[in-house]
């Protein structure tokens, strides 16, 4: 861990807040247009209060900010610190050759079961329009098409969400996550078409290998300094 100078702390500091100030002007400006628009537009958003309509546009530049400034902070963390930024490049090296010899059905399969929250939850939504617009064609009152759309898309909603867990539960009965056998480009082929197995252990949250990684550095480091004493001690006799 890289410990920072009081200058360093203040720029990074001034660099913050620069970001962060940016991002409240450009936000308060989105904000500001967009309710400008809406005022214009629609007829229940003028009814609104002046106060609420100036928190809208304050949220907005409040939401910008920080987020400029997060991002902010995060640049100029890589950029002045080299140590972060390779081992984040080696991180982005380590996902490639993960997914190198993987086909395209085997990625989109572990992004989806990456992403099944989200999926279903999408799932819901659509599921929930489809069914309003199914159940629209019948004579039926509108408040009775919107319980009916509801019942059918949470069925089919519970029916995703039980097949998720059955995925989820073999997923950790297989010790899926862990360790996992995936093919790689041999690194010592020029014509880079040969494959070979390599054990690959997923790391159930960032950082969690980077001691690995550093011992496993310096035993080299150490290897590197006995083959030189032994070269020397050669020259010696």
């Amino acid at each position: 861990m890289k410990v920072l100078t009081k200058e360093e702390e203040q720029a990074h500091y001034n660099a913050t807040v620069k970001g962060g100030t940016i991002g409240a002007v450009v936000g308060t400006a989105v904000g500001g247009l967009a309710v400008f628009a809406a005022n214009r537009r629609f007829h229940t958003f003028r009814s609104l209060t002046v106060p609420f309509r100036a928190f809208l546009v304050a949220s907005t530049g409040t939401f910008v900010s920080i987020l400029a400034a997060d991002r902010a902070s995060y640049r100029y963390d890589l950029a002045t610190n080299p140590e972060k930024r390779r081992f984040i490049e080696d991180e982005e090296a380590k996902e490639r050759e993960f997914h190198a010899g993987k086909s395209n059905l085997q990625l989109a399969k572990e992004w989806a079961e990456e992403n099944r929250y989200p999926i279903i939850f999408g799932f819901w939504v659509t599921s929930l329009v489809g069914s309003f617009a199914l159940v629209n064609r019948s004579p039926l009152s509108a408040s009775q098409k919107i319980v009916q759309a509801r019942m059918y898309a949470q069925g089919a909603t519970l029916a995703v969400l039980l097949a998720s867990f059955a995925v989820e539960g073999a997923d950790a009965a297989k010790g899926k996550g862990r360790w996992e056998t995936v093919k790689v480009l041999d690194p010592n082929d020029p014509t880079h078409k040969h494959y070979i197995e390599k054990k690959i252990h997923h790391e159930r949250y960032a950082g969690e290998d980077q001691w690995r990684e550093m011992v496993e550095a310096e035993e080299a480091r150490i290897n590197e300094r006995k083959q030189a004493a032994k070269a020397k001690a050669a020259e010696v006799d």
